[in-house]
């Protein structure tokens, strides 16, 4: 079966999705009800993109020269029973990690064929799970299948950066999308929207249907939408 797709997202009220230059405060109480929300979505696994993923890494790189020989490009799962999995869509391979965690899930690389092998070997010296998605380009499709078939998900949520979220809502995936408008203005028009498609890879609007719109404490306020 289909795993249910989430998409949860978090944007000032011009709808942008990145909070550098925001206030500190501001921004640590926006991130705390997004996180509160989206436990409510009750998951098995949450996807992030590269840039995400590196930040929640702490990422300074990985040691070069690991990998004795080529390493086959095949699915590599270390665990299969997992209470969460952290989903990386990482396709060139970069996301240095020291752990096989993050944020208390078990992590799993998406990648291409592209991808070194001494990343591979890295990968599997800390213990974490990959999957490969496609030569050059992820394939999301395969991607949600893996995951339903592997390791048995159910409900997946989507929480960016923009492409990634864009990238799914795009390739006709997203049953629900979630989305925390906050009450601030950010007025950077060269900053992202909540949802980016590439002009190659658009193919069309992705129509909604109102499900809930709930105000928050603090003047958020939280739109649930489903397929039209």
């Amino acid at each position: 079966m289909q795993p249910y797709v989430i998409c949860h997202m978090m944007s000032s009220l011009d709808g942008h999705a990145l909070t550098d230059g925001w206030d500190r405060a501001f921004k640590k109480s926006a991130g705390d009800l997004y996180e509160t929300l989206a436990q409510t979505f009750e998951f098995d696994a949450w996807i992030c993109g590269r840039v995400t993923m590196q930040e929640i890494a702490h990422d300074d790189g990985y040691p070069k020269g690991l990998a004795k020989g080529t390493i086959p490009r095949t699915d590599h799962f270390v665990e299969r029973n997992a209470n969460s999995y952290a989903i990386s869509i990482d396709p060139h391979g970069k996301v240095g990690w020291k752990k096989n965690e993050a944020l208390g899930s078990h992590v799993v690389e998406v990648l291409t064929e592209g991808v070194s092998d001494d990343y591979l070997a890295h990968l599997q010296s800390v213990g974490v799970s990959y999957l490969f998605a496609g030569k050059t380009e992820i394939d999301l499709q395969h991607v949600v299948d893996v995951l339903s078939r592997q390791l048995g998900c159910k409900r997946l949520i989507v929480e960016g950066g923009p492409h990634v979220s864009g990238s799914f809502v795009n390739a006709g995936l997203v049953d629900e999308v979630s989305v925390l408008i906050l009450p601030l203005v950010d007025g950077r028009g060269e900053h992202p929207a909540s949802f980016e498609v590439s002009p190659d890879a658009w193919k069309q609007p992705a129509h909604l249907k109102l499900s809930s719109a709930e105000v928050q404490e603090g003047g958020a306020v939280w739109l649930r939408y489903t397929r039209a």
